[in-house]
């Protein structure tokens, strides 16, 4: 039976959005929030480490972004992870028009609504976080009639399954993680958008496919800054992008990078302590 870690995080101010946030750059499988903070778990044969989260927190702590924390690390058997999120999982209006809703909760559609289902289950992309309802605002905003998308890190799928349901002609999401990989497609079928939406397990490098229209990629700064020449290249000349996963603080060496690169600023949008851009190609 497999084994997981578990890392308990209590914060003074709590702060899940932001410390659940930071905490995805490392190789978890999940997050659960809790009324002083979070329970982190990862599977016990990957390398994350308490000190691979006290280093985030103490970063945090140095910004002034907490106070103080506590971590408390223990390992256990397998369990119904799913079971323990379910109970946490909410239906999320995240415009007048988009709702995302797990399939096992009721939601009456009003008129001109699109309702997204989405099992979130260990995948990250439940529309809940700040940085996931920014991108997903702006998608409403800039998706285009036809237009074929690349979502780049799409965990549960639901960025490439919006863009679809608000008027895409396609759309591959990508990810290097193997929940991602099967919680992705099961959300795909959920939405009976199969032949439409397609999800990987790949890195952007892997893709042959170029020509994308919009790309998105709801990501933390480093791995932005890192592939930022590599999602050029699937762009199609004026094609836009959508960049999320970023806090406020992040934002002007995001610009830089991809200024550099022949982008040009769009749009901006901010919710608490996060921002997402759009860009154009030149």
């Amino acid at each position: 039976m497999k084994n997981y870690k578990e890392f308990k995080i209590t914060t003074k101010p709590v702060n899940n959005e932001l410390v659940g946030g930071l905490l995805w750059q490392l190789n978890i499988d999940g997050i659960n929030e809790t009324d002083s903070g979070l329970i982190v778990f990862a599977d016990a044969t990957k390398d994350i480490s308490r000190g691979d989260v006290e280093k985030i927190l103490t970063g945090m702590v140095y910004q002034n972004l907490i106070d103080e924390f506590t971590i408390e690390e223990e390992t256990f058997e397998d369990k119904n992870w799913n079971e323990e999120y379910e109970k946490k999982v909410n239906v999320i209006e995240v415009t007048d028009k988009i709702v995302i809703k797990p399939s096992f909760k009721e939601y009456p559609h009003k008129p001109n609504q699109i309702i997204i289902t989405i099992d979130p289950k260990m995948s990250f992309g439940t529309g809940e976080h700040a940085t996931t309802k920014l991108v997903l605002q702006l998608i409403e905003k800039y998706v285009k009639a036809g237009d074929k998308v690349l979502d780049v890190g799409s965990g549960t799928g639901v960025l490439a399954i919006s863009s679809v349901m608000l008027g895409a002609k396609s759309a591959l999401g990508i990810d290097n993680d193997e929940w991602c990989l099967l919680n992705g497609n099961e959300n795909v079928t959920a939405n009976n958008l199969e032949g439409k939406v397609e999800i990987r397990m790949d890195e952007i490098n892997q893709i042959h496919e170029t020509g994308f229209d919009l790309i998105v990629a709801n990501i933390n700064k480093h791995i932005l800054l890192e592939i930022a020449a590599s999602i050029k290249t699937k762009s199609i000349k004026n094609g836009r992008l959508i960049l999320s996963g970023l806090l406020q603080t992040d934002k002007e060496e995001i610009l830089q990078t991809y200024f550099k690169l022949g982008y040009g600023l769009l749009d901006s949008a901010d919710m608490d302590e996060w921002c997402a851009l759009v860009f154009q190609l030149k």
